[in-house]
C-alpha cells in the first residue's frame, strides 16, 4: 500500500474550493485527501459529529446544504457521495433552486447511469453542469488514491481537473464520454469485479475443499508474486486469509450493491453475453439463502422420481 504524501502535491497546482456532502466510509477519506493536497472543503452531512471531526481537520463546516453552498464562491463545484437512488434525487432537489448558472455538481456515487443523464438534462435546464463521476477506490482510497471515471461536458470536466488530480493516483482520472459514460464505466467495472471475486472464491474453495493441507494466506502470497492472476483482490483474499484462516467470523451473506443487476440488464439490452457475470450475481442470491426453497424442491423431485434419499430438514 502506498502512502499520500501531501508534499508531492505540485506547487503552483490551481488551488480550489469545492464543497463535499456526504462523509461517510469514502466521503470523509475524499475530503481529507483533498485538504491534504491543499485545497479549501466545506464538508456537509447529517451527521454533526463527522462535519466536525472534519473541520477539526481544516475543512470548512456547513451546517446545511444551504449555508454550504453560501461558504461557496461562483462558480462553484459541489461533490454529492451519498447512497444512489432517492437520496442522490432529495440532495439534487433541494440544492439545484440554491445554486448560480455556470456552477458544477459532481454525483461520485453508484447511481444508475440512466438517472444521471436525466439529471444532467435537469441541471441544464437551471444553467449548471452535471459530472456522474464514478469512483472506485473504497476505504484504501486515502492512502492510495480513488480511480474516477466522470461522464459530462469537458469544459467542466477540465475545470474540475485539479480535484480529480489530488483524489486519484497517476493516470487514475479521465472524462470517459458524455453524460452518463462515467457511471455507465463504473457499473461495469463493478460487474467485472463480481465475476473476478467469484472465481477466486471458487478456486479457494476448491484449494481448501483438497486432500492437501493448504495454507491459503501463503498461497494468496505466493500467486502475488509474478502470476498472472496476481491483483490488489488477491491481496486483500491474503489478508482476510491471514486474520481468520478459516474465515469463521464472516457468515458468507454476500450482499449487492445494485450495479451487478444493472450490468447484467444493460448486457440483455445490448445483446452481449455474460455468463460469467450473471453467474456471479446469482450466486450472490443463493449466499442469502434465496434459493433454499428451490433447492428443496429439487430435493423433493429426486426422491420422487428415483427414491434418491435426501437430508431431512433440520
Amino acid at each position: 500500500m502506498f502512502g499520500f504524501d501531501s508534499d508531492l502535491f505540485i506547487k503552483g497546482e490551481k488551488e480550489m474550493k469545492i464543497g463535499l456532502i456526504g462523509l461517510g466510509k469514502m466521503g470523509a477519506n475524499m475530503a481529507q485527501r483533498l485538504l491534504n493536497a491543499g485545497h479549501q472543503v466545506v464538508v456537509y452531512d447529517q451527521e454533526s459529529a463527522a462535519v466536525s471531526s472534519l473541520e477539526e481537520k481544516g475543512a470548512i463546516a456547513a451546517s446545511s446544504l444551504s449555508g454550504m453552498v453560501e461558504k461557496l464562491e461562483t462558480p462553484r463545484a459541489i461533490w454529492i457521495m451519498v447512497p444512489s437512488g432517492d437520496p442522490v434525487t432529495a440532495t439534487l432537489k433541494a440544492l439545484l433552486p440554491l445554486m448560480s448558472p455556470d456552477d458544477v455538481l459532481i454525483d461520485g456515487g453508484n447511481s444508475y447511469y440512466k438517472d444521471s443523464k436525466l439529471r444532467s438534462a435537469e441541471a441544464a435546464s437551471y444553467g449548471l453542469h452535471f459530472l456522474d463521476a464514478g469512483t472506485s477506490g473504497g476505504i484504501w482510497g486515502l492512502t492510495n488514491g480513488y480511480c474516477i471515471m466522470v461522464g459530462g461536458e469537458r469544459k467542466a470536466f477540465d475545470r474540475l481537473e485539479p480535484v480529480f488530480k489530488a483524489l486519484a493516483p497517476e493516470n487514475g482520472y479521465a472524462c470517459v464520454g458524455p453524460s452518463g459514460a462515467g457511471h455507465f464505466t463504473k457499473m461495469i467495472h463493478n460487474g467485472i469485479e463480481y465475476g473476478m471475486l467469484q472465481a477466486y472464491a471458487e478456486g479457494f474453495e476448491i484449494l481448501k475443499a483438497s486432500e492437501y493441507s493448504l495454507d491459503l494466506a501463503a498461497i494468496s502470497e505466493l500467486w502475488n508474486q509474478g502470476s498472472v492472476v496476481r491483483s490488489w483482490l488477491l491481496e486483500l483474499a491474503e489478508r482476510a486469509f491471514k486474520n481468520d484462516p478459516e474465515l469463521a467470523s464472516i457468515a458468507g451473506y454476500v450482499e449487492d450493491s445494485g450495479e451487478g443487476r444493472w450490468t447484467i440488464l444493460a448486457a440483455i439490452d445490448e445483446g452481449v453475453p455474460a455468463e460469467v457475470l450473471t453467474t456471479s450475481l446469482y450466486e450472490r442470491f443463493a449466499s442469502r439463502g434465496e434459493a433454499d426453497f428451490q433447492n428443496k424442491l429439487l430435493s423433493a423431485m429426486r426422491f420422487q422420481f428415483g427414491g434418491h434419499h435426501e437430508k431431512p430438514a433440520k
